[in-house]
């Protein structure tokens, strides 16, 4: 059974740095796309970052994050990372990581993880 574990959330100072990670494990697959998302308290999950592997690799940020977060996957770990620097207050919130996955030859699935809380503040 594949699932995704995410790590590296806490607490940080504004202008500080963290860095989110996104393990996949299970048998068989391969990464697809993955993206990282965020619910601040009281409002809608946002997409902050999205990778696509494939012949070519590519990327989309939020505007809100663009030139400060960076999004990156590790196709040998099986894992994705989402760099975060000069966080602000406003990034605070639970970061979730979404994968689609390869799954053999029965398809492509979607998966999440169970989140990670980050707090920006002093």
């Amino acid at each position: 059974q594949v699932q995704l574990v995410e790590s590296g959330g806490g607490l940080v100072q504004p202008g500080g740095s963290l860095r989110l990670s996104c393990a996949a494990s299970g048998r068989d697959f391969s990464i697809n796309y993955m993206g990282w998302y965020r619910q601040a308290l009281g409002k809608e999950r946002e997409l902050v970052a999205g990778i696509r592997s494939g012949g070519s690799t590519s990327t989309n940020y939020a505007d809100s994050v663009k030139g400060r977060f960076t999004i990156s996957t590790d196709n040998a770990k099986n894992t994705g990372y989402l760099q975060m620097n000069s966080l602000k207050p406003e990034d605070t919130a639970v970061y979730y990581c979404n994968a689609i996955l390869q799954i053999g030859t029965h398809g492509s699935f979607a998966y999440w993880g169970q989140g990670t809380q980050v707090t920006v503040s002093s």
